[in-house]
């Protein structure tokens, strides 16, 4: 893969860059128009495979906080055309890397001295490379290691980043620019933090040692002497990610095996540890050897505060749908339903709400969940879809639902999304 030899960093860049993103889009556009004309009813099928193609390039060339937000769009199968979430994932760890003088320029920043001064070998190339930063392969006195380096002027981007991709991402998917500025604030803290590589060492550490003793998982050790505000350093787990894991055609039981650890690792850091791995993309884990799932990437984790949790999985027991006054007040406590609502608003959204929460608690109903099951995930997907185009919910002046649902609804979608390419067979009642 062509690599980087620079990153634009200043605003004045990066803002030029979308400019230029956003004059191809608008071109595409017009050779859509023109299609039609020449051929009535042509499908929207190659403008969006432009304007994804496009779109990628620039944000791949910019990276951080632009291109962070089209790989977590590509999770969500409901939002974006096929097009987009085909070249969107990419983003989870096969984006254009880094050069190699950029890499020595960030060791001599922080260390003052080159990635081979420290180590006795290290991978001039990436192995892999995602939105935020890129992992090269080192060893030092006999033990493999992999080292995460953070892109350059990624940190100092992403408030101006995510004002500049509001826009982009409203005339693209039609989404309403009030209830996105809803959740903005949510989203930059995360990517602040997850800039942070002294949070994430801390967090990495201490979130691995809690789930250590949960059957069929695997944690790297990590090293804070060899690592800095833009580098990790963790030891090297060999493994296969999801796609490469699936070509290799594994049993029933070992698909079981490793869907009952994702669904553990997830249940036990939302109940007993209140807060959780919050990028459940499937670059961010590894089937090993041994038929065992390796976790290596802390960088997007979620405090869920208690008033917000503890109401949220209320919503998952079975008979929640009949306790209608019951099921109003959580409704209100986690702004599904507002105090400013009509009464016709209320007929609205309420049914809509009973809907997605029925649909999406289901795997909590029963003792166990096949998330192979292709009708149900093809609901979801139909259900998202015929909801996003009510002309009553496209329209609504107020954002629903709180900014803390935004990475535990994402969480929970990655999961069932990998449980679903894994087609396991799990135990899904709670045992934490």
């Amino acid at each position: 893969m062509k690599e980087q030899d620079s990153i634009p960093t200043s605003k004045v860049q990066r803002a030029s860059k979308f400019l230029q993103t956003g004059a191809k889009v608008g071109r595409n556009y017009i050779k859509h128009y023109a299609r039609n004309v020449v051929k009535p009813g042509s499908g929207r099928e190659q403008l969006d495979k432009d304007n994804a193609e496009d779109i990628y390039a620039s944000l791949s060339e910019l990276k951080g906080s632009a291109l962070k937000v089209a790989q977590m769009m590509s999770m969500d199968q409901t939002v974006l055309p096929t097009a987009f979430i085909d070249k969107f994932t990419q983003a989870q760890y096969n984006a254009p890397p880094l050069s190699y003088p950029l890499v020595v320029k960030t060791f001599r920043k922080y260390f003052q001295k080159d990635p081979t001064e420290i180590f006795d070998t290290f991978t001039q190339s990436a192995v892999n490379a995602a939105s935020m930063g890129q992992v090269h392969k080192a060893t030092l006195n006999g033990r493999e290691l992999a080292v995460k380096i953070q892109y350059p002027g990624v940190a100092e981007s992403v408030h101006s980043d995510l004002n500049m991709v509001k826009p982009l991402a409203s005339r693209l998917f039609n989404i309403n620019l009030k209830e996105m500025e809803q959740y903005v604030e949510e989203i930059e803290e995360r990517l602040l933090e997850e800039t942070d590589y002294i949070l994430e060492l801390e967090r990495s550490r201490r979130i691995s040692a809690a789930c250590s003793h949960l059957e069929d998982l695997v944690f790297s050790k990590y090293y804070p002497e060899m690592s800095c505000e833009r580098i990790i350093v963790m030891d090297w787990i060999h493994g296969m990610h999801l796609d490469k894991f699936l070509l290799t055609e594994p049993s029933q039981e070992l698909r079981n095996r490793i869907g009952q650890a994702l669904w553990d690792f997830y249940e036990f850091q939302v109940h007993n540890l209140g807060e959780l791995h919050a990028d459940p993309h499937p670059g961010n884990f590894l089937i090993t050897p041994e038929g065992k799932v390796a976790v290596l990437d802390f960088g997007c984790v979620k405090v869920i505060p208690e008033e917000f949790r503890r109401p949220f999985f209320e919503l998952l027991q079975s008979d929640i749908l009949d306790r209608e006054d019951e099921l109003l007040t959580i409704f209100r406590k986690l702004d599904f339903i507002l105090e400013s609502d009509t009464q016709k608003e209320k007929d609205i959204f309420i049914p809509i709400f009973k809907e997605m929460i029925e649909l999406l608690g289901r795997p909590f109903h029963h003792d166990t969940f096949d998330f192979g099951d292709a009708n149900y995930f093809k609901t979801i997907a139909e259900t998202g879809e015929r909801i996003g185009r009510m002309k009553e919910v496209r329209q609504s002046k107020s954002p629903r639902g709180s900014r803390h649902g935004i990475y535990l609804n994402r969480a929970y979608f990655g999961l069932y999304n990998t449980l679903h390419q894994l087609k396991a067979n799990i135990r899904t009642r709670p045992k934490f």
